[in-house]
């Protein structure tokens, strides 16, 4: 069996006035990736998810240059 290192409180995270659990910023990097989950203290940049009541797997794909469509707008849409 793998030995899972223990999340240390106040280090690896700390509690919130709501009672959830934040992760900090020092354990996120020695997670190594981003999880895309919209972290509040995020070091890889990513900080809001589009709907933060849908987990973030179920989120469309962050995309860093989204495609914008700026003509004009059907007049059945409108």
């Amino acid at each position: 069996m793998t030995d899972v290192p223990l999340l240390k409180e106040g280090e690896d995270y700390y509690f919130n006035e709501d009672g959830l659990m934040v992760m900090t910023e020092a354990y996120l990097l020695k997670k190594g990736h981003c999880c895309q989950s919209g972290c509040m203290h995020c070091p890889y940049g990513y900080t809001q998810k589009a709907d933060p009541n849908i987990p973030s797997a179920l989120q469309p794909e962050w995309k860093d240059d989204p495609e914008v469509y700026d003509g004009d707008i059907p007049e059945d849409l409108e």
